[in-house]
């Protein structure tokens, strides 16, 4: 807050902010009057269980002292009279540390939250449903700012989209997964109809991060797991080998449990994203699979491995030297 407080007032000022909720580990009592477990919406792809709701819970509470957070910065914008023409993205870069959805290519890792306030030029409550990727802020920035978009950016400006949500900027965006904690090299392009997934790893589990695999959510599906309690969506994550191809209709399908991949009916679009993907793999000069790294957890535990050569603060040291 006292670098906003301290920006140049008769300048344009560009300010990312970076939180560390939701990031695990989850802290009890983050906020005064905590989410109960019985409230929460359980996923479907997550089982139903004790410990998995006390985990969701705890994470929307994160959820609910980042708000906070951003509620302190939209005043701060308001006190100083720039709120109006002050344009705010508020993003995320995947999706929560849970199974199935961080460091996997479903929508539940991969389509993030982005909310876009300007009230002098957006509309609030105005919902767009075209597709925007990350790479595309760069370039919108810029022609906002007034400013051409450099060559090397590979993103489309989305800037049109803020004025007109009807409109389209893109076909397709792409995503990929090569590295969080555990290898793995994967890629995936989605329309607003379709999502493709390849995998080139199959021998691979989709294992979640390491402070995902140490949670309460996780170490429950182990034991369901073991007791053969797990529907095979909730499977997932133990899965190998795991398919090559995955193809989804994910507006009749949203949650990606129907592989369509070895449907004749969708030869026709499998090919298409087939395509779509070499062309964007040749454009990006995108690296062909390498040399495997090893993992530097247990995939099962998620504790530390001897080849761990990265020892990080933990989010309670962080918390004590930045809150």
């Amino acid at each position: 807050m006292s670098t906003l407080q301290a920006r140049p007032k008769d300048k344009p000022f560009f300010l990312w902010l970076a939180a560390l909720d939701p990031h695990r580990d989850y802290q009890p009592n983050s906020i005064p009057n905590p989410h109960k477990p019985a409230d929460v919406v359980v996923p479907p792809y997550l089982p139903d269980a004790p410990d998995t709701r006390r985990d969701l819970a705890l994470y929307y509470d994160e959820i609910t002292r980042l708000d906070g957070f951003v509620g302190q910065v939209l005043a701060e914008l308001e006190k100083q009279g720039a709120a109006e023409n002050t344009v705010i993205l508020f993003i995320s870069d995947n999706g929560r540390a849970f199974p199935r959805c961080k460091t996997t290519l479903y929508d539940s890792g991969i389509r993030t939250p982005l909310l876009v306030r300007w009230p002098a030029k957006v509309k609030p409550g105005s919902v767009c449903g075209g597709l925007v990727s990350t790479v595309d802020f760069g370039p919108t920035f810029l022609e906002l700012a007034g400013l051409p978009a450099t060559p090397s950016f590979q993103g489309e400006s989305f800037a049109r989209l803020l004025a007109n949500p009807a409109a389209r900027v893109r076909e397709h965006i792409f995503a990929e997964h090569n590295w969080h904690d555990y290898d793995a090299h994967k890629r995936a392009v989605r329309s607003e109809r379709f999502k493709y997934i390849r995998n080139f790893d199959t021998d691979l589990p989709n294992t979640p991060p390491a402070d995902a695999v140490r949670s309460l959510t996780f170490q429950e599906m182990r034991r369901l797991r073991d007791a053969g309690k797990l529907s095979p969506a909730q499977l997932m994550p133990f899965q190998k080998p795991k398919p090559a191809e995955e193809l989804y209709d994910v507006s009749a399908d949203p949650h990606e449990f129907r592989n369509l991949a070895s449907d004749p009916q969708h030869a026709a679009t499998l090919s298409h994203f087939r395509e779509a993907l070499a062309t964007w793999q040749k454009d990006t000069s995108d690296p062909a699979r390498g040399v495997r790294a090893k993992d530097e957890f247990d995939r099962e535990t998620g504790e530390p491995l001897p080849n761990r050569q990265r020892p990080r603060p933990s989010k309670t040291q962080l918390l004590r030297n930045h809150i």
